[in-house]
């Protein structure tokens, strides 16, 4: 079984970081496991206090749901199939933009959690760190030497 390591993730902060530095804004960046435990967590200077947990669970709802947490968004709205599906869990559900699953594989191996720019910002950091990720593919996901 593959398992998302500590320096994988802090490598994936490092990315996520740098794109959020090049879009002038600060965020809150978590990694989670496959099973949403927390792995790493970095908040930028100046980064919203209300982003930790935002960010820690977009991140546990990518994974919980198994799909970015914007794919959410339309079905959560009033009249739509996941209607209330924020209200479950202890309000652990975030149908916010920015978490995404990383997948090795063709399954979840972890997840990030983006919070504190527009939506598309968090998704644009997000996506940052889970492109490299998956760059990273023939790799050993133990390692991240060829990260940085």
């Amino acid at each position: 079984m593959t398992k998302l390591t500590l320096e994988v993730a802090k490598a994936l902060l490092h990315y996520a970081e740098r794109k959020a530095k090049e879009l002038g804004i600060s965020e809150d960046i978590a990694i989670v496991d496959d099973g949403g435990h927390l792995i790493a967590f970095h908040r930028m200077d100046d980064a919203r206090l209300a982003g930790i947990d935002i960010a820690q669970n977009k991140a546990w709802t990518a994974v919980a749901m198994k799909m970015p947490t914007s794919n959410l968004a339309k079905s959560a709205l009033p009249n739509g199939p996941l209607y209330g599906i924020n209200t479950t869990n202890q309000g652990r559900v975030v149908v916010l933009s920015g978490g995404i699953p990383l997948v090795r594989e063709g399954r979840i191996v972890g997840a990030i959690g983006v919070s504190g720019g527009s939506g598309e910002q968090d998704v644009a950091v997000a996506n940052a760190a889970v492109q490299a990720f998956e760059s990273y593919a023939h790799a050993r996901i133990g390692t991240a030497n060829n990260f940085m």
